[in-house]
């Protein structure tokens, strides 16, 4: 059932002990739970915290050794299936975490959460960060939306703290179960910009002439609208550019890549990262997220950590992200965001209006303060006190309008 386990686990004394679980892999798998550890976790360790992420086998990458950037990764086995996984997968973890006895175990998702009962009787101390309530996600039958809000039961009512990305997350949880939260919010790496553009000449791509879109080829991403927007906008010398891939092929996705296909200058690039995916977000035109369900968006910050101009559906998580008015359109209204395309096409990309942009989303959602945010909170439910640098203080304060 566990890999590793030849791990050497060298431990720093009085270092606070760490385990995640919730996320499918890590570095470089697709998903924003997955996104967040991976950035998470290596600034906790620089913070000196022990981290440890278990992982899912059928998800974590072969090249990645027993540890990375001073993160210790354990590959516990898990079904490669939608409904399971993650259950089986959470379940097995808390057993290793039960034997292994972490300071404290930090669970991410809320069907993941489901497991914080058992985690609790165990004599664990518990962390739950709500990434969004993933039973509205349009994939889910009626089954599975309860099992996700029982998870989400459990997780806010049994974890000794609750972490949540967003206000919209946080009042959620306040109105439903009764119990205060810390919101600590997704952030973004403040990239280099690259100067290469490879992956641009491999898909046949012009700087600063595509639309793109980074995301799961999931129905709540509703990647359909956007080509039909890109089709009605009738954009002349720009193409759409769908980047990710599904972990489940289903009829959804044939259906997308059947439209794709029959769209002029629609390009499906397939899952990218490293290189290849820090220069298509470097080199587009503008950046657009039509969903109908987010927490915080990373891709959103991302496209904005590199200039991008961004165009968003008007739900919740989406405006907490707090850009002016003409940068949203109503969800589902595709007449209305191809109408957006084709002013954002007629904007010049200046390079004063990128680096506003970049300083302005790094002031906001650095995630160097997230870390110390999160590395207190596990401080506090350990009942330790930690030398924890307080050099980055805005979350404190920030106040999305």
């Amino acid at each position: 059932m566990y890999s590793n386990h030849d791990v050497e686990k060298e431990r720093p004394l009085n270092s606070l002990r760490v385990m995640m679980v919730g996320l499918r892999g890590c570095p470089g798998v697709q998903g924003g739970v997955e996104a967040h550890a991976e950035h998470l976790c290596p600034l906790l360790a620089d913070l000196g915290f022990d981290v440890t992420v278990l992982t899912r086998s059928s998800f974590q990458p072969s090249e990645v050794g027993p540890k990375w950037k001073g993160v210790r990764l354990i590959t516990i086995w898990a079904p490669r299936s939608k409904g399971l996984e993650a259950f089986i997968h959470t379940f097995f973890g808390v057993i290793y975490a039960a034997v292994d006895r972490p300071d404290v175990l930090h669970i991410h998702a809320v069907g993941p959460a489901i497991m914080a009962l058992p985690a609790r009787i165990l004599g664990l101390k518990v962390v739950v960060t709500h990434h969004g309530p993933d039973y509205d996600r349009q994939k889910w039958g009626r089954f599975a939306r309860f099992v996700l809000q029982l998870g989400e039961f459990f997780g806010m009512r049994m974890s000794q703290r609750r972490i949540v990305i967003s206000n919209v997350i946080r009042e959620l949880v306040r109105k439903k179960h009764k119990v205060d939260s810390d919101l600590i919010p997704n952030g973004v790496v403040f990239p280099e910009m690259p100067v290469t553009s490879q992956a641009l000449k491999s898909f046949g791509l012009d700087a600063g002439r595509y639309v793109l879109l980074v995301s799961r080829l999931v129905p709540e991403k509703r990647h359909k609208d956007l080509i039909q927007a890109f089709q009605l906008a009738g954009l002349p010398d720009w193409k759409l550019v769908l980047v990710g891939s599904s972990d489940h092929p289903d009829a959804y996705v044939r259906e997308v890549k059947e439209m794709a296909g029959r769209t002029a200058n629609v390009v499906m690039t397939g899952f990218q990262t490293g290189e290849a995916l820090r220069e298509l977000y470097a080199h587009a035109g503008m950046f657009v997220l039509s969903s109908s369900h987010e927490g915080l968006p990373i891709a959103m910050l991302e496209a904005l950590s590199y200039g991008l101009p961004v165009i968003a559906s008007d739900i919740p998580a989406n405006l907490e992200v707090g850009l002016s008015a003409e940068h949203y359109f109503p969800l589902g209204n595709v007449s209305v965001l191809s109408k957006r395309l084709t002013e954002f096409s007629r904007i010049p990309l200046e390079n004063s209006d990128r680096e506003w942009r970049r300083e302005w989303v790094r002031e906001r959602y650095d995630w160097r303060d997230i870390a110390v945010h999160t590395g207190e909170v596990y401080a506090a439910v350990a009942g330790r006190q930690l030398p924890i640098p307080r050099q980055h203080t805005s979350l404190r304060t920030r106040t999305v309008k």
